[in-house]
């Protein structure tokens, strides 16, 4: 199935969760990371239950350190 991930287009398993397609992208989701699916913002813990749609718009966001 395909999805977007930052405006990128990726190839997902069907029926696959935010924490697969991570997974699968070899994406570390560690403290300070964000992520919003169509816009909303999806809490970690729900993660490993959110399936992934076709042509959902994932954006990923990864909190830095500096000033």
């Amino acid at each position: 199935m395909n999805i977007f991930v930052n405006n990128k287009p990726v190839e997902v398993p069907d029926d696959s969760t935010v924490a697969v397609m991570l997974s699968a992208l070899q994406l570390a989701a560690g403290n300070g990371t964000a992520l919003a699916v169509n816009s909303d913002v999806i809490a970690r813990a729900d993660w490993e239950n959110r399936i992934l749609q076709q042509n959902d718009k994932i954006i990923i966001i990864k909190a830095t350190q500096g000033g």
